[in-house]
């Protein structure tokens, strides 16, 4: 790791990495437009465990988008990012809001980068790996990084937010 991509298919994730200095690979694969799991299709494409890739949701608590991160081998667990935020009620947000908001299409949204950024809440679980990997801004790009970076890239808040 410690390599920077940039290219003809660069993404604004990649540039913010870029720009502020942070490590990390970047891991593209083949996407098949027929899959919807995208975060488990990223998992196998690229051999690594599902606990390490890290699905972003767009979440509307009361009138703010947020971008909750977790394991794609979960779910995320609304009331409890809501509990986190200081809020009591959580919704899975409109998937055009959602691409409105980011700039990124769904299946490929990265809490990096985003055309309006928006507050960051990543599972406590993703400080367990030595490395992990979220969308890079677009469906077939991964990027992996160390999750200290994320939280410092995103201004992550870190709660408990997964559901098994």
């Amino acid at each position: 790791m410690g390599r920077t991509w940039t290219g003809s298919r660069g993404t604004p994730a990649l540039a913010a990495l870029s720009a502020a200095g942070i490590a990390f690979t970047a891991r593209p694969y083949h996407h098949d437009d027929g899959v919807s799991s995208y975060g488990l299709e990223a998992a196998e494409a690229l051999g690594v465990d599902p606990a390490r890739v890290l699905k972003t949701l767009m979440v509307g608590v009361d009138h703010l988008l947020v971008a909750a991160v977790v394991p794609v081998s979960g779910s995320l667990d609304l009331k409890a990012l809501a509990a986190a935020l200081g809020r009591r009620k959580a919704v899975l947000a409109d998937p055009a809001a959602a691409q409105r908001r980011t700039g990124y299409v769904v299946g490929g949204i990265s809490p990096i980068g985003q055309r309006q950024p928006s507050p960051v809440v990543i599972d406590t679980s993703a400080l367990d790996h030595s490395t992990v990997f979220v969308s890079g801004g677009r469906r077939g790009l991964d990027v992996e990084l160390a999750p200290a970076d994320l939280i410092a890239v995103t201004t992550a808040l870190v709660a408990s937010i997964a559901a098994p």
